[in-house]
């Protein structure tokens, strides 16, 4: 679903990202793991088509993002560290707003409800004003859109940074959920913990090696199959 090969990308002969290779298959979840400026940021935005790579090619469901950029996005959903909402309308009417964008302007607000419902917000806050949620309740709309989007990769960066630890277990929660529908899923974070409690791969050093490190916990799955 999402490939890098040979990914790289430099500022004025400063390497922010160096020859990354990673394949992100349905229902994965991919942790890129290290301290600011390991490459984590900047592996996103390579992917979002937000910058331009030095050598290398991102792609998304086998297309390149530098020359399909319309249709690589209809594939994905981006939630950053603050996911950027209109403050004075509501949960419900972002929630509408963004999925009609999309192309998806068939929701009834029964099904727009059901998706609140779906990454754990209640129908009460449905009708209140983005204003006065909290981050995570924003960080869960965001998902709430990914979801009414129907996309299949999601790019997250930092999504848990200043969260609550409540927040950030229920944000690892419905990120399992999402893996469990198919999503495939590339998060950036600097959180080790979030990292092993979400992940089934990490690349501690994205910036340097380029080289996935398997958990733990998957090569045990794999070693069950084997022996099964």
């Amino acid at each position: 679903m999402l490939e890098a090969i040979k990914l790289s990308k430099s500022y004025n002969g400063a390497t922010a990202l160096d020859s990354l290779d990673l394949k992100i298959e349905p229902g994965e979840v991919f942790c890129l793991l290290g301290a600011n400026g390991a490459g984590k940021t900047t592996t996103i935005n390579l992917f979002l088509n937000f910058i331009e790579p030095s050598s290398g090619v991102a792609m998304i469901k086998g297309l390149d993002v530098t020359k399909e950029p319309l249709e690589t996005k209809r594939y994905i959903a981006y939630i950053p560290e603050q996911v950027t909402l209109y403050k004075n309308l509501s949960g419900l009417e972002n929630l509408e707003y963004f999925s009609a964008l999309a192309g998806h302007e068939e929701y009834s607000r029964e099904q727009l409800l059901k998706f609140f419902e779906e990454v754990g917000l209640q129908r009460e806050v449905a009708d209140k004003r983005v204003s006065t949620y909290s981050k995570g309740m924003r960080q869960k709309v965001g998902i709430a859109i990914a979801l009414a989007k129907k996309a299949e990769s999601l790019l997250l960066d930092e999504p848990t940074s200043g969260l609550d630890p409540k927040a950030s277990n229920e944000f690892s929660a419905l990120l399992k959920k999402l893996s469990g529908q198919g999503v495939a899923v590339l998060m950036a974070t600097h959180d080790l913990f979030r990292a092993k409690e979400s992940g089934t791969r990490v690349d501690y050093e994205a910036r340097k090696t380029g080289r996935a490190v398997e958990h733990e916990r998957d090569r045990a799955r794999r070693s069950r199959e084997h022996l099964s």
